[in-house]
């Protein structure tokens, strides 16, 4: 296959299911290549001919890499030789791992369309996470911190929501605390026996270009008050790490870390919490 010139590339990712999985495995191969960008074309729910005859329509028409995963082996059979046909590299991404699964178990699969969204306890286990994490946003219903899993702690823009609800997605209740200065923590905080706090700072650079850019999305007064001079909020950083230093808690530096790694911080910190209270409990 001859080597592009383009800057972009058109990505096709067709799947029986949500395409959840795809896209996650496309953009995670895609992000590695940093002089091109995919044109992502995501095509949900594919479980019939007509339903494939449009894919198929869009993927002449606008040629690229195609990743898939659909059950149907008719289906499978006909996307492979219509991608050959126009010169479209495609792939299953489930099958080397399903190969491999099946190599070692000795056992054959049985294919299930969506069989990973199934509602299960685990399904149902997210759901009431994101619920009580939505309700315990920013400080809300102090009295029921002692349900949480976890408890996130920071100043303004430490990105405490966002990753409050990827953990919630991951099952995790998590609720989160503002810092603000002058304004003492509730005193339930200090009881809590079961969640584990966490706290979250920030480089003082890194908080004061969050907050200036969040006052120009909101075309709030362009003022330099407390909440983005530089030195105002190097103390609110500093008192916020004496507090952390003070109750012992567990810290996370997110300054240039992504969401996904916060939470998997925080989520290999929350099981090593969970062993300590099962120890504890047992003692």
């Amino acid at each position: 296959m001859p080597h592009r010139r383009e800057s972009y590339f058109h990505l096709h990712l067709v799947s029986d299911a949500t395409g959840e999985t795809l896209m996650t495995v496309g953009r995670a191969a895609a992000v590695q290549y940093s002089t091109v960008s995919a044109i992502e074309h995501v095509y949900p729910l594919v479980r019939s001919q007509k339903q494939l005859d449009r894919v198929l329509s869009e993927i002449e028409s606008s040629p690229g890499i195609v990743l898939y995963t659909l059950v149907d082996q008719e289906l499978t059979d006909r996307l492979n030789a219509k991608c050959k046909e126009f010169g479209c590299p495609s792939l299953s991404v489930l099958a080397p791992i399903l190969s491999m699964f099946q190599n070692y178990l000795g056992a054959a699969s049985t294919p299930r369309v969506g069989a990973q969204h199934v509602l299960n306890a685990e399904y149902f286990q997210r759901i009431d996470a994101l619920n009580y994490t939505m309700m315990h946003d920013d400080g809300q219903l102090p009295e029921n911190w002692e349900e949480a899993d976890v408890l996130l702690v920071g100043v303004s823009r430490t990105s405490k929501t966002p990753t409050s609800i990827y953990l919630a997605n991951r099952g995790v209740k998590a609720a989160n605390i503002p810092l603000v200065p002058g304004i003492p923590l509730p005193e339930v905080i200090w009881s809590l026996k079961k969640p584990l706090i966490v706290g979250l700072f920030a480089s003082p650079e890194r908080i004061v270009q969050i907050r200036e850019n969040r006052i120009l999305t909101l075309n709030a007064p362009q003022d330099r008050s407390s909440y983005v001079d530089r030195v105002a909020v190097a103390e609110e950083i500093a008192q916020s790490r004496r507090l952390f230093g003070t109750n012992n808690w567990p810290i996370i530096d997110v300054s240039r870390r992504s969401i996904e790694e916060t939470a998997a911080g925080i989520i290999t910190l929350l099981k090593d919490h969970r062993r300590a209270l099962d120890d504890r409990s047992r003692a």
